[in-house]
C-alpha cells in the first residue's frame, strides 16, 4: 500500500507563513521528482512547485519568490515553505511524485484571510 500524507496547513493572515510537509509511505520507488499542487472548489488542481530531486526547482509564476520547495529523497518527503501568503493562496494543497504519480492524499487546507 502506498500513501501520501500532507500536513502543516492552517489559517493565517495575509503576509503570514506556513511550512507544509508531505511524507510518503510505501516500499516501491516512484522517482525522485516531487511536486506540490493546490485546488480550490470548482477549479482544476494546479501545479504550484516542483523539484526534480536534484535541486532543480520550478514554480507557478504567482508564487515565485514567496514559496520554496525541497525534497528529501531518502524518506521520501517533500516540503513547501510558504511566505508572504496572500488570500489567493487559499486552497487545499497536495503533493505527489512527478514521474510516477500515486493516489492522491487527503491534502492539507491553507486559508489566508484577515
Amino acid at each position: 500500500q502506498v500513501q501520501l500524507v500532507e500536513s502543516g496547513g492552517g489559517s493565517v493572515q495575509p503576509g503570514g507563513s506556513l511550512r507544509l510537509s508531505c511524507v510518503f509511505s510505501g516500499s516501491a520507488v516512484f522517482g525522485k521528482a516531487m511536486a506540490w499542487y493546490r485546488q480550490v472548489p470548482g477549479k482544476q488542481r494546479e501545479l504550484v512547485a516542483s523539484d526534480n530531486g536534484d535541486g532543480a526547482t520550478d514554480y507557478l509564476a504567482s508564487v515565485n519568490g514567496r514559496f520554496a520547495i525541497s525534497v528529501d529523497g531518502a524518506r521520501p518527503a517533500a516540503y513547501l515553505q510558504m511566505n508572504n501568503l496572500k488570500p489567493e493562496d487559499t486552497a487545499v494543497y497536495y503533493c505527489n511524485f512527478v514521474d510516477f504519480p500515486v493516489p492522491w492524499g487527503q491534502g492539507t487546507q491553507v486559508t489566508v484571510s484577515s
